[in-house]
């Protein structure tokens, strides 16, 4: 007898994965590690684009949601949400989320193929919107944006208007550099005015943005994951060495609470950030919810735990030249990063046919 049970998401990561993984990791610990984090993040406006170029183009992992034909990888957001894991692990000032997740998937639903072939070889391309938009986002009805992220990096800008979607030469356009609370993810004012290529009429645009959209903010619970990660293992390895009384202060059994606490949140984010990933990776009808329950879960589980690693720290962990501060700051501004979590909670609501919590 046939077993017609349909199968259930894939959460484990496989060889390729593993390789992937390793292969960012080791470029990260020569280019970018988080020691070098406060150095960087002096200058919100610096573009490493030596680092870029290595992980984007020549790694290739600019282009892994890009199908072969079209000069990019093939592969799926399982690869892409690996690549993010260890961009958040290493807070890395690069546009991998915005351009080769968001303006990437964007394209994708539209068939833009000559632009999908330039970003995967590196070319940075960012969606006009606010990084506070989540999918269902409406696009401002004035040709200026505030808010959108790394458009001070962009080459090319996808703008959304009333009659359609249209690709913007980043010169074409005035990008105004704002302070943001994450200096590692810069965002700017853009206006750009009333010209660019049409590559969609509004309904198709719209629902391109919305799956570009849905795919960030499923991706994105990758980069808290990895964040969150870093965090416990910096906190665990700083608390065995710091001393107290003669004794580790990790000994101590209010601090061995908190942290193995912390190992709980971060093994379930990891599930449900695989989730979305693999619902996304498959094109299943639950990535909608898959992604909402990540966001949910994952932004909170990202705070909590670089949170836990400032105060764990003591004293170190509140000064500048400590990097800690800087993945607490991420954290805080990817929380309401591609829609609230009250967003995603109303989302799921509506998905389930059940009553928003207040």
């Amino acid at each position: 007898m046939t077993d017609h049970t349909p199968a259930g998401p894939e959460l484990l990561y496989s060889e390729a994965e593993g390789d992937l993984r390793a292969a960012v990791r080791s470029l990260l610990a020569d280019r970018a590690t988080p020691a070098d984090l406060p150095g960087r993040a002096e200058d919100p406006g610096a573009h490493d684009g030596a680092l870029w170029k290595a992980l984007a183009a020549d790694m290739g992992t600019a282009g892994l949601l890009v199908p072969e034909r079209l000069g990019g990888q093939g592969a799926s957001h399982r690869e892409a949400a690996v690549v993010l894991e260890e961009l958040g692990r290493a807070v890395t000032p690069v546009p991998y989320l915005t351009s080769s997740v968001i303006a990437t998937e964007t394209l994708l639903a539209l068939r833009a193929g000559d632009l999908l072939g330039e970003l995967a070889t590196g070319r940075v391309g960012v969606l006009a919107v606010p990084l506070s938009a989540g999918p269902g986002h409406e696009p401002a009805a004035t040709g200026t944006v505030t808010g959108v992220a790394d458009a001070a990096r962009a080459d090319v800008l996808l703008v959304p208007r009333a009659d359609g979607l249209y690709a913007v030469d980043a010169a074409d356009a005035t990008v105004v550099p704002q302070n943001p609370l994450d200096l590692t993810r810069p965002v700017a004012t853009v206006t750009a005015g009333t010209g660019g290529t049409r590559l969609a009429d509004a309904g198709a645009a719209r629902e391109a943005v919305r799956r570009g959209l849905l795919a960030g903010a499923g991706l994105l619970a990758s980069e808290q994951l990895g964040l969150a990660e870093w965090c416990l293992e910096e906190t665990v390895r700083h608390t065995r060495e710091r001393h107290q009384f003669n004794r580790p202060v990790g000994s101590f059994q209010a601090l061995k609470h908190r942290m193995a606490q912390l190992w709980l949140e971060v093994v379930n984010a990891r599930a449900a950030a695989r989730n979305a990933a693999d619902a996304l990776a498959t094109g299943s009808p639950e990535a909608p919810l898959a992604v909402a329950v990540a966001q949910v879960y994952c932004s909170r589980v990202a705070v909590h735990a670089a949170e836990e690693c400032v105060q764990l720290h003591g004293g170190i962990g509140m000064t500048w030249e400590h990097p800690a501060h800087l993945y607490l700051k991420r954290a805080k501004a990817d929380q309401i990063a591609l829609g609230s979590a009250g967003h995603h909670k109303q989302t799921i609501a509506d998905l389930v046919e059940l009553p928003a919590p207040a």
